[in-house]
């Protein structure tokens, strides 16, 4: 599913950086440390994360707009800062999705 950046909540030049040059990070990197963890400021990459994370969780219908931001939401307010591992944080919001709301 597509996450427009005009639909996410947080789209107002101040939470997140949309260009790879606002923190010298190469958003082209493939491997290691960039790769595993998600910076959660980095408007492109939680983006990119949202929309493969919607795709793969299984919903009672198809995957909207809502459920996206309601992803987007919990990236910025309930999923622990401690986790910066793309694999921990996509299993933490499978588990808890549906204990937090909208």
């Amino acid at each position: 599913m597509t996450f427009p950046k005009s639909q996410m909540l947080y789209d107002d030049g101040k939470y997140y950086k949309w260009t790879a040059k606002a923190d010298h990070d190469n958003p082209y990197y493939k491997g290691g440390k960039d790769h595993a963890e998600l910076n959660r400021t980095e408007g492109y990459e939680v983006q990119y994360f949202v929309e493969h994370s919607v795709d793969k969780i299984k919903w009672n219908g198809t995957p909207s707009i809502a459920n996206c931001k309601k992803i987007e939401k919990m990236i910025r307010y309930d999923v622990p800062s401690n986790l910066k591992k793309r694999e921990l944080i996509y299993d933490w919001i499978v588990s808890n999705y549906n204990k937090i709301s909208a």
